[in-house]
């Protein structure tokens, strides 16, 4: 999808759309918990590349894809890099308490 200024943008939910059940199955994996550790412990907008994961780079788009679509990250094209930002008070505001109980439990 593009924008009114022609440039790529992806799609991601409302914090009104998100549900517990996507938000969950989401984390319910190890990849993807380390993604939101990452983003977590370091700072917004991380290129994909900037995160070392034990996958193969279109396996680690389908974690990237997952925790966007239900809506844990937002992702942004700048350039040709996709940036990675952990949607915290989104999911805060659905689900308080949710992602640090998350963050906390390595």
């Amino acid at each position: 999808m593009r924008d009114t200024a022609g440039m790529r943008r992806l799609e991601h939910p409302t914090p009104e759309q998100l549900t517990l059940d996507a938000v969950l199955a989401a984390l319910a994996d190890p990849v993807r918990r380390t993604i939101v550790r990452q983003l977590a412990d370091g700072h917004d907008d991380q290129a994909c590349i900037a995160f070392e994961l034990p996958v193969s780079k279109s396996t680690s788009t389908h974690h990237f894809r997952v925790l966007r679509e239900a809506g844990v990250i937002t992702q942004q094209y700048r350039g040709t890099a996709i940036l990675n930002s952990l949607r915290t008070a989104a999911v805060d505001e659905r689900f308080p308490g949710l992602l640090e109980a998350i963050l906390k439990a390595r």
